[in-house]
């Protein structure tokens, strides 16, 4: 079991993730992963660093930890031969210490500067090619690809790391997350969704895709994202969660909001107690974690922890001292 922390670049400036990145190395935690956003889930008091250029930064500030983008999209914003260069100069000076996670993308990240946002079957489809071309450009001299919307002639990475980076595929649906099992060294979804939902979609069609590719269990990593509000007051476990109030807006509803105002608009509309759904919330930290463990229960190995608060120090210092002590090992 791994235990891991979510840096939120859309709440935090890059100096403030670089601190918090640093303590949650110290707490004992083993990962960090970092959103790539253009654009935050709200305008007022929010953030969109550059993931991979804080990274670098991030890899020089920590020893051990290890760090990844959950998630970025090298398919619309970014050529995915670019990506693979990036994570390649990166991967060398850190061996070991990098994870590429990938998504199909937010149209909040890409109309604002022009991209057109297809619908999900051909995001998915650019997904999966530019994954086999980045694959290709890491561990071969010199690249020709053709694909459907990516193309390379004679292409080379001349600095390129010793191993290829591992892939992390995000997706909440069958289609990706049997891809993921198929192709990927893991797997990225988010907590708060129903015990049916995860064994019904995500378990059962990790283990299908598998089965079908061949592959043992283990060659795959299952990462969750848990929305945890924990604080040892109540009141304040609770409201902690209001930043974040956008998540609880539906898929359609975010899929289709493309400015930060717009999708702060929706999200302020909410009531604290359906933003708060999303989250495991509470004080009692035996209890909060019993709900934490319960994800290791349902197959999950690497679990990645999100508190919403703006005191993030609080809440490493906190939940590293009552309630990680209490988790399954």
């Amino acid at each position: 079991m791994r235990y891991g922390y979510k840096a939120s670049a859309e709440q935090f400036s890059p100096a403030e993730l670089l601190e918090l990145v640093q303590l949650a190395e110290q707490v004992g935690l083993e990962s960090a992963f970092i959103s790539d956003h253009l654009q935050p889930w709200r305008h007022d008091g929010g953030h969109a660093p550059n993931a991979v250029a804080w990274l670098g930064m991030a890899l020089e500030r920590t020893e051990r930890i290890v760090l990844g983008t959950s998630v970025l999209t090298p398919t619309l914003r970014y050529h995915p031969a670019v990506v693979a260069q990036q994570f390649a100069t990166l991967g060398q000076v850190h061996p070991g210490r990098l994870i590429l996670g990938v998504g199909t993308g937010e149209s909040l990240n890409e109309q604002a500067i022009g991209v057109d946002f297809p619908e999900l079957k051909e995001r998915f489809a650019r997904l999966r090619e530019s994954v086999r071309l980045m694959r290709r450009l890491w561990t071969e001299e010199r690249v020709d690809f053709e694909g459907d919307y990516y193309a390379t002639s004679g292409a080379t990475i001349y600095d390129r790391p010793d191993a290829p980076i591992p892939i992390y595929v995000a997706g909440g649906g069958p289609a990706t997350t049997r891809y993921a099992a198929r192709f990927a060294d893991g797997h990225i979804c988010t907590s708060g969704k129903g015990d049916e939902y995860y064994r019904d979609t995500i378990v059962a069609n990790l283990e299908e895709g598998l089965e079908k590719e061949g592959r043992d269990t283990a060659d795959v990593d299952r990462m969750i994202e848990i929305k945890v509000s924990y604080d040892r007051d109540p009141d304040a476990a609770l409201h902690n969660t209001r930043f974040w109030a956008a998540l609880s807006l539906t898929q359609e509803q975010k899929h289709s909001v493309h400015d930060p105002l717009e999708m702060q608009r929706l999200a302020d509309e909410l009531p604290i107690e359906q933003v708060a759904k999303r989250w495991i919330v509470g004080s009692d930290a035996a209890d909060v974690a019993a709900r934490i463990a319960h994800y290791a229960e349902l197959g999950f190995t690497h679990l990645v922890f999100h508190g919403p608060g703006d005191d993030q120090r609080r809440f490493l210092e906190h939940f590293s001292e009552d309630v990680l002590p209490l988790l399954p090992r």
